[in-house]
């Protein structure tokens, strides 16, 4: 039986293996994922954090276990209800993954065109809005080689918003960015969480973002195969008793002098 549901969790996970091949990267995880939350995916490099997130947005299927997201199976129903339920997720991958070839605007519209039945006009406005919502002050015709790394990482939490998901799975949103530029799409995230009640999990190593906006979370461990804590990212740092989880939560973050993306225009 999955995590009871009754909690008001969004999605339930229980004894989920997943790897390339037959060979596992993870083992036996079971955790919930609150609605409401912003739930962090942690560990070390090569522990499998990315993977686990292809698990949960339909990429990777696993070797065992399941994943209930608002209650179904995802993995045991059909294809087509899988795509069903992946349209009311929205995905940020770590890079944007934006089309070089398309504008910005195009870039956000292209779940529009492909999944509603939207006329342009209503489709042009709707793309606006959601770069509105996202801060984004750049037209619409400029093109992501236009733009800095942060911008091209609102324009792609503009797109994941374009369905308007309950879900929002974001993978090493702040990487990249500096410190002012990390807490403002902080900031956003916080935003689009309390005032559309989304549920976000996030894949992340950056301390400062852990501590300021995740509320739960899992910690993988690239040794044991598993989850070695669950919990808020501060409790994990002021509480928890295992070496490996306290010395990734409490180590020194690294200061730098360099120019590094901030968010803005090139």
């Amino acid at each position: 039986m999955p995590p009871p549901l009754e909690d008001g969790a969004k999605i339930a996970v229980e004894g989920l293996a997943f790897g390339y091949g037959s060979e596992p990267i993870q083992n036996n995880l079971s955790f919930t994922v609150a609605t409401g939350s912003i739930f962090a995916i942690m560990g070390g490099s090569g522990c499998g954090k990315s993977t686990l997130l292809k698990v949960l947005i339909g990429l990777l299927r696993p070797l065992a276990g399941t994943v209930h997201v608002r209650g179904e199976d995802y993995w045991s129903v059909s294809a087509d209800r899988r795509e069903q339920i992946g349209r009311r997720c929205g995905v940020l991958f770590q890079s944007g993954a934006l089309w070089s070839s398309m504008s910005i605007a195009d870039n956000v519209a292209l779940p529009l065109r492909m999944f509603t039945a939207l006329t342009e006009p209503e489709i042009d406005r709707l793309v606006q809005l959601k770069l509105d919502l996202v801060g984004l002050t750049a037209p619409g015709d400029m093109m992501p080689s236009d733009l800095s790394g942060g911008m091209r990482k609102r324009v792609g939490l503009a797109r994941a918003m374009a369905l308007d998901p309950d879900i929002l799975f974001l993978d090493e949103p702040s990487a990249g960015l500096d410190p002012i530029g990390a807490r403002r799409l902080d900031d956003l995230i916080l935003a689009l969480r309390d005032g559309f009640g989304s549920t976000v999990v996030m894949v992340s190593h950056e301390l400062p973002s852990l501590f300021a906006i995740c509320d739960g979370g899992i910690f993988l461990d690239a040794d044991t195969h598993t989850a070695i804590a669950i919990g808020a990212p501060r409790d994990l740092r002021d509480r928890c008793d295992d070496p490996t989880v306290h010395a990734f939560m409490n180590r020194e973050i690294p200061k730098s002098d360099s120019a590094v993306d901030d968010g803005g225009q090139k």
